[in-house]
C-alpha cells in the first residue's frame, strides 16, 4: 500500500482513537483486553480502510468496523479476545493513554451497559456519543425509526438495572 494511504490512515485513527478506546471499555473487563481489543479493532480498520470510499464520515465508517469487530470477538471468545499478529505493517502512531480513573457513576453506568446485549451495547454507545438516531441507524444498519424505538427500550432497561 502506498505511504500516502497510510499516513492518511495514521492521521485519521489518532484523531478519532478515542472512539476505539471508548468501544474496548464497553466489550472488555480489563487493561490486556482493552489494549488487545484496540490492536484488533486498529488491524482491522487497516485491513479494510483500502475499501473505504467516503460516503460517511471516517468516524462513522470507525465506528461501524470497531463496533463489529468488538462483537464478533466478543461473540467467539465470551472470556478472552484472542488477537493476531499483523507483522507486515507497522504503525508509528501517538497513543494517548485511556484513563482507567473514571468517576464512580461513569463505572456503575458501564456495570450496567455491560449487562445489556450485543446490540443494546452498541446503541447506547452511539447514543452517548452524541450521535443522533439518523447516524445511529446508518452505524447499525437499522431504520431511524428502529433506532428510536430500540434505545427508549434501552433506557428503560438501564433504569432498571441501576434503580432496582
Amino acid at each position: 500500500m502506498s505511504t500516502n494511504l497510510e499516513h492518511n490512515f495514521v492521521t485519521e485513527l489518532e484523531r478519532n482513537q478515542n472512539i476505539v478506546h471508548k468501544v474496548c471499555r464497553i466489550y472488555t473487563s480489563n487493561r490486556d483486553q482493552h489494549n488487545d481489543l484496540f490492536q484488533e479493532i486498529t488491524i482491522q480498520l487497516w485491513k479494510a480502510y483500502p475499501k473505504f470510499r467516503g460516503d460517511s464520515k471516517f468516524s462513522t465508517w470507525m465506528y461501524r468496523v470497531a463496533l463489529n469487530t468488538a462483537i464478533t470477538l466478543y461473540r467467539k471468545s465470551k472470556r478472552s479476545v484472542k488477537t493476531q499478529d499483523y507483522e507486515s505493517v507497522i504503525f508509528k502512531i501517538s497513543s494517548v493513554d485511556y484513563d482507567d480513573t473514571e468517576e464512580e457513576q461513569l463505572k456503575i453506568m458501564y456495570k450496567a451497559i455491560k449487562q445489556l446485549s450485543d446490540i443494546e451495547k452498541a446503541l447506547i454507545f452511539l447514543y452517548l456519543e452524541d450521535k443522533n438516531y439518523r447516524e445511529i441507524a446508518q452505524t447499525i444498519g437499522i431504520t431511524e425509526v428502529n433506532a428510536r424505538v430500540k434505545m427508549n427500550r434501552i433506557k428503560t432497561k438501564l433504569k432498571k438495572i441501576l434503580n432496582p
